[in-house]
């Protein structure tokens, strides 16, 4: 094989190589951030307390089957809190807590 050949050989390998790796993706790292608000959540007796509205400091936020402990939970600030659970017109916690950042509570609803 003359230089001519080989040059021409080795020129389009290279081209073959460089179109091929357009095709493989590079390795790539997703970063998440983790929040240290801390979050409150709720353990039911049964599957009817699930629909019990909740307030945080006078405020709906949902219902108690949306914060269900160890599947999801209500981030909320950092501090000093009241807490109403109502289900109709019975009232199931009313309590004043205070939570620091990264703090999991659960409340146990009967």
């Amino acid at each position: 094989m003359g230089k001519k050949q080989y040059g021409a050989w080795a020129l389009a390998a290279l081209l073959g190589a460089c179109s091929l790796s357009g095709c493989v993706q590079m390795p790539t790292e997703t970063h998440g951030v983790v929040s240290l608000k801390p979050q409150i959540s709720f353990q039911m007796a049964n599957d009817g307390l699930a629909s019990a509205q909740v307030f945080v400091d006078e405020l709906p936020v949902g219902v108690a089957g949306q914060f269900i402990a160890k599947q999801a939970a209500l981030q909320i600030e950092p501090g000093t809190h009241q807490l109403r659970v109502q289900l109709g017109g019975q009232v199931l916690i009313n309590e004043r807590f205070y939570v620091g950042d990264g703090v999991s509570k659960v409340f146990e609803l009967r």
